[in-house]
């Protein structure tokens, strides 16, 4: 195989890495909530009502944020209903995934949970059966110190200082027939562009995310982007997009080349971000949060998302491989060639739901796409830098030629961090590395690989596919050299000396 090579220079950056991109999202959906992070009845529950194992694995991954309480649950979400105390809140049908929802984990237990992981709080407004009203409600009682009504209500339900949630988004998939209260892109325009105004009048400082396209598969694609951030104006700090990897036809050279599909979606609906920007001769630019992202494709059908009236129904329960693992290993790529306009952004979903964990009863398992994330939970910090890629591919039916190699890179004073994805499906590929001359050595290396792409971590079997030390990197002459395993994703620290 033919070496790729991969030219990195200390001043060619893109811009410095916003740790928000490091996000999760918290959906009422499945076994997301009850029987994932929460559940009082199980033996590892802390006093809480949380399970301890579930929050151990995720503070190795060091989100951010936490998005909450969905998407589509979103929509037909009343805050109200979970607040105050437990017997009292009311059980209620949701008709996002038709199941049943006793409201037992609301707004303070969100926090609290938040405040113990060292999450940002993320909370999403109900705008399809909502009001902008309730929206500003929400804002209040989170946000306002105690003397008005519902800042007075959080303090009898949770007395202490309020929670000061900072980010708000201005509802969930709009665009989409399926969602409640869908509407046309200038009428939500309008709701949107309503609540934001009440919600900012209660709280100047929060930043606001307007619902933008969460596919490229509807018509309405760019150009509700473009009416909705017209009307909206500078209401909008960012604008969101959505995107969820799929694979159902089985092939995986296509699958692993819809990474350039990523780059193209960040690319056009930033696009549309700067044209409003200049036709308005603005100042202010909105930028985007990709708050839901995933790969997700075995679980759509309906027997997979419809409840049935139940509690807590196994819905949308993902059951990763190695080529899942390697799509999100290249979303992560997609975002760090992007931070310059991507500015946050929220795995989707954590627990149970398309997540890289699952329970079952009291067992956990870390699925395949956990160990990208936690390869990069202690090198994503910095500023990230072009990469110029140079090396043998193959033809793509639907987005051309594609390099073997997908690259990105951070550099953090000393530090260069590099993430390589090999593409191949049955050969090496070997790499070299150029840094202007500055590499001095290796501090550390890993891989993630396997001998199937189909490989998984199963409760029987859950180490087939986890991240492990790779020792054949060499530096020499101020170039790295390394050898990336067919269907790999590779991280590599160097030390370097200007």
């Amino acid at each position: 195989m033919k070496t790729t090579k991969i030219s990195l220079h200390p001043e060619y950056t893109i811009a410095a890495v916003d740790q928000r991109l490091f996000g999760g999202f918290l959906e009422h959906l499945g076994r997301a909530i009850y029987q994932g992070i929460y559940q009082p009845d199980s033996i590892h529950v802390d006093k809480n009502g949380f399970r301890k194992d579930v929050l151990q694995a995720l503070k190795a991954l060091r989100f951010t944020t936490m998005r909450y309480p969905g998407g589509n649950f979103a929509s037909g979400y009343h805050w109200l209903d979970g607040v105050g105390p437990k017997e009292k809140r009311p059980v209620i049908n949701d008709l996002a995934w038709c199941s049943v929802e006793p409201n037992q984990f609301g707004t303070d237990e969100f926090i609290k949970l938040c405040r113990l992981m060292d999450w940002q709080p993320m909370l999403a407004c109900n705008l399809g059966t909502g009001t902008p009203e309730e929206a500003r409600n929400w804002v209040e009682y989170c946000n306002l110190p105690t003397g008005t009504r519902y800042s007075s209500l959080r303090n009898e339900n949770n007395p202490g200082n309020p929670y000061n949630v900072k980010l708000w988004c201005l509802g969930n998939e709009m665009d989409g027939p399926w969602q409640l209260g869908h509407v046309p892109a200038r009428d939500y325009a309008l709701r949107a562009q309503q609540a934001a105004k009440m919600m900012r009048d209660a709280d100047p400082s929060i930043e606001l995310t307007a619902s933008g396209s969460c596919t490229v598969d509807l018509p309405t694609y760019l150009e509700w982007d473009r009416e909705v951030l017209d009307y909206m104006g500078d209401y909008a700090d960012y604008i969101s997009l959505h995107r969820y990897a799929t694979n159902k036809d089985g092939n995986i050279p296509e699958f692993l080349a819809s990474i350039k599909g990523i780059d193209r979606q960040i690319e056009e609906m930033d696009a549309v971000c700067r044209f409003i920007q200049a036709r308005k001769r603005s100042q202010k630019r909105a930028y985007l949060s990709f708050d839901e992202w995933n790969v997700w494709y075995r679980t759509t059908g309906p027997e997979f998302t419809n409840g049935r009236g139940q509690f807590a129904a196994h819905l949308l329960e993902e059951e990763f491989d190695l080529s899942d693992a390697l799509v999100v290993a290249g979303f992560l790529n997609s975002f760090f060639r992007h931070t310059d306009c991507v500015k946050m952004a929220s795995l989707a979903q954590v627990v149970n739901a398309i997540a890289p964990i699952l329970t079952r009863g009291d067992d956990l398992l870390l699925q395949t796409t956990y160990y990208p994330l936690l390869m990069i939970a202690d090198r994503r910090e910095g500023t990230a830098l072009q990469a110029k890629v140079s090396g043998p591919g193959y033809a793509s039916k639907i987005y051309g030629q594609v390099d073997y190699v997908d690259a990105s890179a951070i550099i953090n004073g000393n530090k260069l961090n590099v993430f390589l994805i090999n593409r191949n499906m049955s050969d090496e590929n070997p790499v070299s590395i150029y840094f202007n001359g500055l590499i001095c050595e290796v501090e550390s290396a890993e891989v993630l690989t396997g001998s199937q792409a189909d490989s998984q971590n199963t409760f029987s079997n859950p180490n087939a596919i986890r991240n492990k030390s790779l020792t054949s990197v060499t530096v020499k002459e101020g170039m790295a050299e390394l050898v990336l395993p067919p269907l790999s994703y590779t991280v590599a620290t160097f030390e370097i000396d200007y």
